[in-house]
């Protein structure tokens, strides 16, 4: 057959050669040793919790290497493409800190090296369709929809390997095989018709053979040769991932290609493609699938539809960006958290990634974890910096308590500070939309008795207790002086001012120091746990705590 002339009957329009292309893409100019990497996602929906990982894993690589990082959007599929989808992905990646050197941004491109979006490159797709049919590696494949849709299933099947496939698969296979056998005739009669077609591989490889291979993350594997005609151009021109991804890899220089270890059954294809192509094969990092518990504690695979999937709700939670890295680096790197000890007021980006500290399996998504790790980030951070981005959270998620926290912002300031600094820092926040929870009660608009005093003391004694601190309260005594007043105030009243006294003979007392400075503090707070007691009281001041205090007294009444 001559396949010069059946590369032109199906590509008349396709007048460059490969050489033309490459031109286009010259090498990256980058230090020895330096890695490109690329987050590729299908504008389909939302940015998975699960998509943090690639990027962070394509980013780290690169810019611990003076390397690229650069991002593609892979919207081949129409079908299934989202309306925004793409800007949101962008956006939300953003706010994550994953930075790119280059790549598809809001409203087109940044580098040197696109479009970089798959839709935009058709016409360099079909020059290296157009070339592979010149070789006699690609043939066409005149069929109906409902025959395209089977040969399809059964591509998907194949990858796969369901035991109850066989049969169906077996017939379609044969179907297969009489595609590829044709005319020049047949091809001029069906183009003249205008009947569209899909481009296949022709694939070389026995099913029955396998090839070493490599995965930086797996180790040494044995895949089995592809021996699926697969579709590398759909009936409307536009590429498969298979294809387009190993055409856009090697323009864009990439060196690295992380993904999902879902793509293991599709690499055999991808290991063909290379080959065929005559491109230098990149390294391939699968990456292990992140695990949740489910209600009865076995491990299942985080969905898109689990709590905590879409980083879109991490945003509307109030967690910061810089606590999720945080938590997916001690994901992704066991060792990890015994830098960030020893190192904890670096952040996450001079940590040296590496690698061979990549998990094999399944990695578990704890939310407790990851709220302890929240506060702990938090818990470093300035009252300016809480201050700062509590209220940007509140003006898109809360305009009400954004409208008081800038009504005083030195106020607030104040507050937010209660705690902060020094080895033992206070960690009450985990996200932004504790800052309301956690300060709410210095607002008159929030403040009420969420915890009552327990019903064992006798209402007189709090009575008591709470006349004397007011009685004896000035505003301009210390910190110590403060607290020998609540002691005293204790001793007269027949609580103990002394806790160690109290433990060895709680039966002699009415309570303890600890349980008058309760009663204060549910007075001032409304709550049982609150921000030191006397930092509290100096940011109220005098007249609000007397007021307080006062109204809990007319309650008890």
């Amino acid at each position: 057959m001559d396949y010069n002339y059946l590369a032109d009957l199906l590509f008349p329009n396709t007048t460059e050669a490969p050489a033309d292309i490459e031109a286009k893409y010259p090498p990256r100019n980058l230090p020895e040793g330096a890695k490109v990497t690329r987050f590729a996602p299908s504008p389909t929906g939302f940015v998975h919790f699960g998509g943090l990982f690639p990027s962070t894993v394509g980013e780290r690589l690169a810019h611990q290497s003076q390397g690229i990082f650069y991002l593609r959007i892979e919207d081949t599929d129409a079908k299934r493409e989202v309306e925004g989808a793409a800007e949101g992905l962008i956006t939300t990646l953003a706010h994550y800190g994953i930075n790119f050197d280059e790549g598809a941004v809001l409203g087109g491109d940044r580098g040197d090296y696109g479009p970089y979006r798959q839709s935009q490159r058709a016409s360099i797709y079909h020059v290296y369709a157009k070339q592979l049919v010149r070789e006699g590696k690609a043939y066409p494949c005149f069929c109906t929809d409902e025959e395209i849709q089977t040969l399809s299933q059964t591509d998907k099947k194949a990858e796969i390997k369901n035991k109850d496939w066989h049969e169906d698969a077996e017939a379609a296979r044969l179907q297969m095989l009489k595609q590829r056998e044709f005319t020049i005739e047949e091809v001029e009669a069906e183009i003249k018709a205008g009947h569209k077609f899909v481009l296949r591989i022709l694939a070389d490889g026995d099913p029955n053979k396998k090839v070493p291979f490599t995965d930086l993350i797996k180790g040494k594997l044995e895949i089995p040769e592809n021996d699926e005609d697969f579709v590398l151009l759909k009936s409307d021109g536009i590429p498969t991932y298979h294809f387009a991804h190993a055409v856009d890899d090697h323009l864009m220089g990439t060196t690295h290609v992380i993904r999902g270890e879902e793509w293991l059954p599709s690499l055999a294809k991808h290991l063909q493609l290379f080959r065929y192509l005559n491109f230098k094969l990149p390294k391939y990092l699968h990456i292990a699938q992140i695990m949740r518990l489910d209600e009865n504690g076995s491990k299942k695979k985080l969905s898109k539809r689990d709590m905590g999937a879409n980083m879109n709700d991490y945003k509307e939670m109030g967690y910061a960006p810089e606590c999720v890295n945080e938590y997916v680096m001690t994901l992704l790197n066991s060792n990890y958290e015994e830098w960030h000890a020893q190192n904890p007021e670096k952040p996450y980006t001079e940590f040296p990634f590496s690698i061979k500290k990549m998990s094999t399996s399944g990695c578990l998504f704890d939310f407790k974890k990851f709220n302890d790790i929240s506060k702990n980030v938090i818990s470093r951070m300035t009252a300016e910096q809480v201050y700062k981005y509590s209220l940007e959270w509140a003006k898109e998620f809360d305009a009400e308590f954004a409208s008081v926290l800038e009504n005083d912002p030195e106020y607030t300031k104040a507050i937010l500070a209660i705690g902060r600094g020094g080895k033992k820092p206070r960690k009450d926040l985990a996200t932004w939309r504790d800052v309301k929870d956690y300060a709410g009660f210095f607002y008159d608009k929030y403040f009420k008795i969420e915890q009552p005093i327990d019903e064992r003391f006798d209402s007189s004694d709090i009575v008591n207790c709470l006349n004397a601190f007011l009685e004896s309260y000035d505003c301009c005594d210390t910190m110590d002086v403060w607290f020998e007043k609540i002691k005293t105030i204790s001793a007269e009243n027949g609580f103990c001012a002394d806790t160690k006294e109290y433990k060895n003979n709680p039966d002699a007392y009415k309570g303890s120091v600890a349980d008058v400075s309760m009663f204060l503090r549910v007075a001032v707070t409304g709550k049982l746990n609150a921000p030191d007691m006397y930092s509290v009281m100096q940011i109220l001041g005098k007249d609000k705590v007397s007021e307080r205090i006062t109204s809990m007294i007319d309650s008890l009444k």
